[in-house]
């Protein structure tokens, strides 16, 4: 527990005062996708547009070690390396050799996985052994009837599941996941998007299930109206609040989170929107 909380007070994405004094550097190396999230569009980039799932560029894993060598020299601040996509980091086998070769390279610097989930399990023994100290899991629904609205497939070992079957694999993965992490030492963030009309209700019960997994920290992430969500309207900063303060005594409360792009750098908290340097 120790080291999870030296962790967790150097990680800016973890810890708010950390944010304040330590940067992140996101890697795009990750490209693929296995699941089709209603929310979600990776169609275009806006260098000056801040979400989830875009980049200016792909790299490839060499690219994106010498991209850590230019980025430290800028910005000695980072101390966080993390790969977010901008598809799913496991399912693209670049994320691996991307941390391994970074991690030999630079071991003291923190290595932080954003994931769905879906292959988490499997994964997790690899990931240790290439430096990740840090994983978040994307938990929208643990309900396979509220997940069958979020997701329009998953695939896994070339099937596509669809509804409430594709749903009910990707909560066992994730359940699976966050435990097996939480176990081997790893600090767990888990991003649930708050879609108005779909999961408001159900976050609660998403909040006690991946505490009961053993997750440290939940982040409420605001749903950016995009592919078929693209016409909801996205919840207002107050019924935020609302969900966050309701599910704090459940389990911790990520609350400065800047929905990062896949190629975020620098410092959380200062400047406008965080293209790669």
């Amino acid at each position: 527990m120790n080291e999870i909380n030296q962790l967790v007070g150097e990680h800016p994405c973890f810890h708010k005062a950390a944010a304040h004094w330590f940067g992140r550097l996101h890697l795009p190396v990750a490209p693929d996708c296995n699941i089709k999230c209603h929310y979600c569009t990776r169609l275009y980039d806006c260098a000056n547009e801040n979400r989830p799932g875009v980049t200016s560029r792909l790299m490839s894993p060499k690219e994106a070690l010498q991209h850590v060598r230019r980025s430290l020299a800028k910005e000695p601040r980072i101390r966080v390396i993390g790969i977010a996509g901008p598809g799913d980091p496991l399912a693209n086998r670049a994320t691996l050799v991307t941390l391994r070769l970074v991690h030999a390279h630079f071991p003291d610097l923190i290595k932080c996985l954003s994931t769905n989930g879906l292959l988490l399990p499997e994964n997790l023994p690899a990931l240790k052994s290439a430096g990740v100290r840090a994983v978040t899991v994307t938990v929208n629904a643990v309900s396979p009837a509220v997940g069958a609205r979020i997701y329009g497939h998953v695939f896994y070992r070339g099937r596509v599941y669809r509804g409430a079957a594709g749903a009910e694999l990707l909560w066992r993965a994730q359940y699976a996941g966050i435990r097996l992490a939480a176990a081997m030492g790893l600090a767990v963030k888990v991003n649930s998007v708050l879609i108005p009309g779909v999961n408001d209700g159900h976050l609660l019960q998403v909040a006690r299930s991946v505490r009961a997994a053993g997750a440290h920290l939940m982040n409420v992430i605001p749903l950016i109206p995009r592919g078929a969500f693209a016409a909801l309207q996205p919840p207002p900063p107050g019924q935020v609040a609302r969900i966050r303060q309701k599910l704090a005594p459940v389990i911790a409360q990520m609350t400065h989170c800047r929905r990062c792009r896949a190629d975020a750098a620098g410092m959380l908290l200062e400047g406008g929107t965080d293209a790669a340097f």
